[in-house]
């Protein structure tokens, strides 16, 4: 009968149970740490994945915040501009009115300096039908009175033409007639029935002549 081997001995045997014992866990512990590896990839990239989140939701906040400050502030521009809009519309129609009574006075008005002119002719023509005298007196308070109110025509620019004498001018005369005058030349005015007048060079009624035509 054979005697037992090394390896069959009691202690052997529990040599060999206990190195199968330590490589078991061995084993089971990198299984664990290859196990644990990708689990804490994966927390640490949701980690940084609800970071990325927690700015995108920061960001998008203050992003918000500058649109409605933006958009407070557009509007207080757009009620300033218009209110400065209704202001100069105001000031605009209070211009238009102005302008348009300035026109409406000056065109009642427009005579007003040439009227008090008139006055002291008015006057004068009164004081000369209440005057007593001959005829010659009267007729030279009327010659007086005549210059009076041709100064006063002559400083508004009204002017009297007509003189005999003078040339025909279609634009400054109206022949109402022709004659001969062996001692003038043709168009020649030989008698003034009424005077014309210009007002500040233009014509406003000419005057009414006598034309020489040899």
């Amino acid at each position: 009968m054979n005697s037992p081997t090394e390896k069959d001995t009691p202690e052997a045997q529990d040599k060999a149970a206990a190195e199968v014992h330590e490589d078991v866990q061995q084993t089971e512990a990198e299984d664990a740490s290859v196990t644990a590896e990708p689990t804490a990839k994966s927390a640490a990239h949701e980690s940084d994945a609800g970071a990325d989140v927690a700015n995108d939701v920061e960001a998008a906040e203050l992003d918000v915040e500058q649109l409605q400050q933006a958009l407070v502030a557009a509007q207080a521009k757009a009620e300033e501009n218009w209110e400065r809009s209704l202001r100069l519309q105001a000031d605009m129609d209070n211009q238009r009115r102005r302008f348009e009574k300035q026109v409406e006075d000056a065109h009642k008005f427009s005579v007003q300096r040439f009227a008090e002119s008139l006055l002291p002719v008015i006057d004068s023509l009164e004081m000369g039908m209440q005057a007593e005298g001959s005829v010659e007196k009267i007729r030279e308070g009327m010659d007086l009175t005549l210059k009076q109110f041709q100064t006063t025509l002559e400083k508004f620019k009204l002017e009297a033409v007509g003189e005999v004498g003078e040339q025909f001018n279609p634009e400054l005369h109206q022949a109402v007639g022709m004659q001969p005058s062996p001692e003038h030349e043709n168009n020649t005015v030989l008698n003034v029935m009424q005077k014309g007048y210009t007002l500040s060079g233009r014509t406003i009624r000419p005057a009414m002549v006598m034309v020489c035509k040899n």
